[in-house]
């Protein structure tokens, strides 16, 4: 059976680096966790794209941003895409008003992946109007729908 194929966007591998103080966050972050522990009994892989290096060189904490550059050098897979029509998938998200870097995270996940994961709820709801959209080939959820859809305890 195939693994399904995650792309856990950045804004859900820094989670772990928020105010755990807050249910939600707390919550999304053990979530994460779930998600990490089955990635690494095999379950499934952890694409890793340009994006998401690129966004992680730009994080101002030094252990934040070297523990993220080790978890995806130690968990992630790249997968191999056609980059021209990712940046033109990416391009045509960016004109429906998301930003550069949703947009590219949408468009790289589109092409390698089986499900998007996220924790950012404006780009959530964005991406679940499949016909804004135009038609959006990937299932985009947050941590907390991806375990319970999973079953992940």
């Amino acid at each position: 059976m195939k693994r399904k194929r995650l792309y856990i966007d950045v804004c859900t591998l820094c989670r772990p680096f928020d105010d755990q103080n807050i249910m939600r966050i707390r919550l999304e972050t053990d979530a994460f966790y779930l998600i990490l522990q089955s990635i690494r009994e095999g379950h499934y892989n952890m694409v890793v794209s340009q994006v998401h290096i690129e966004e992680i060189k730009g994080i101002e904490d030094i252990c934040e941003r070297s523990e993220l550059m080790t978890l995806l050098n130690n968990l992630g897979v790249n997968s191999s895409c056609n980059l021209l029509k990712v940046r033109e998938r990416a391009e045509h998200f960016v004109s429906l008003k998301l930003g550069v870097a949703d947009a590219a995270h949408l468009a790289f996940a589109e092409a390698t992946a089986d499900v998007f994961i996220t924790c950012d709820d404006k780009l959530l709801k964005k991406s679940k109007r499949s016909n804004l959209m135009n038609n959006l080939k990937i299932q985009s959820v947050s941590p907390l729908e991806f375990c319970a859809m999973e079953d992940l305890k």
